[in-house]
């Protein structure tokens, strides 16, 4: 096994609230290697992006921090290096593409001046030659006539094209990371086969390591080598999406897949369309709390779930999950 490009050990993020603070991160760990996928799968509010801000140092000022734990990138601990450094990493050794590009993208500047700004910043580039970089990029995204729309206003492309204007901003100095969060959401289904598509084909000629942050299953099996569930801020199952997604182990990640719509049940009357998992994520007061905090919606509970914090059950070949039930469920 090659050493990998980003190492996440025992990370631990809590948040200020107005009732105290809560762990949002809770003891996650997990490794990242070169030219490989990992996706981050679950509800909103189980910490797949506020996992992705503790990355990048962009936790909210006074309100978020890393108790415990580290972020590795090679061998140096983002966890505890200066803010100045930091700035240096962000979009340098980490890309990041943002959920929501309108909100990302600067409404009153070009998308060349965008891509430009960050060339001459971390990859001390003049003027005109981040000009014709950031048309090299545009036309490596499948802009069709870069040299023209490199001039255009976020507000005169597509949803489509504003989003690959994001990836060629991330991918502009070559980062060894990658995070891409809900990077498909506002786009439709034929935009997003697009968009995975090119982003596997720059991670093949690249070789960058991409995070996922995703609560789409299908996105999942399309686009990542390996997978980690998350729920109410910890591992509930790990490990290749083939085994997770065929043999899921957690009651969570049972119920993530069968939310998935299956299009044999439209004409087999024995099978639901979809199903729910019932009740909701337990609140931030909940978050921490040494018992399993999936307990309250999972049919497999008893005592025990209710009572004590489940470590990682070990399965097979790097297959995990944290449940006292994965043992003996099928």
């Amino acid at each position: 096994m090659t050493d990998p490009v980003l190492r996440i050990e025992n990370l631990t993020v809590e948040i200020r609230t107005r009732t105290g603070v809560a762990p949002v991160i809770d003891d996650l760990s997990f490794r990242v290697d070169t030219g490989r996928t990992l996706a981050l799968v679950g509800e909103s509010g189980c910490g797949k992006s506020m996992t992705a801000l503790a990355i990048m140092g962009l936790l909210p000022r006074g309100i978020g921090r890393i108790v415990r734990g580290s972020i590795l990138l090679g061998a140096e601990d983002l966890a505890t290096t200066s803010p100045a450094r930091m700035r240096s990493i962000r979009g340098n050794e980490i890309g990041m593409i943002f959920q929501e590009p309108m909100t990302s993208l600067n409404p009153v500047y070009s998308v060349g001046e965008q891509i430009s700004e960050v060339l001459r910043a971390h990859q001390g580039m003049g003027r005109k030659a981040a000009w014709s970089m950031a048309i090299e990029l545009l036309d490596a995204v499948h802009i069709p006539n870069p040299s023209l729309r490199v001039s255009d206003y976020p507000f005169q492309m597509s949803g489509g094209q504003r989003q690959r204007v994001m990836i060629a901003i991330a991918l502009a100095c070559r980062p060894r990371v990658l995070i891409a969060d809900e990077p498909t959401t506002a786009l439709d289904v034929t935009v997003q086969a697009q968009i995975f598509d090119l982003l596997k084909d720059l991670q093949r000629d690249t070789g960058t390591a991409i995070i996922l942050i995703t609560h789409d299953m299908g996105a999942v099996t399309e686009m990542a080598d390996e997978m980690i569930v998350m729920y109410a801020g910890r591992m509930a199952e790990a490990g290749p999406v083939e085994a997770v997604i065929s043999r899921p182990r957690h009651p969570y990640t049972r119920g993530l897949i069968s939310c998935v719509p299956h299009l044999g049940a439209i004409v087999d009357d024995d099978r639901p369309l979809l199903t729910e998992i019932p009740g909701i994520v337990p609140g931030l007061g909940q978050f921490g709390q040494d018992r399993c905090l999936f307990a309250s919606r999972c049919e497999l509970s008893d005592s025990h779930c209710r009572s004590a914090r489940p470590a990682a059950y070990a399965i097979t070949d790097g297959h995990s999950a944290a449940c006292w039930q994965a043992g003996g469920a099928a």
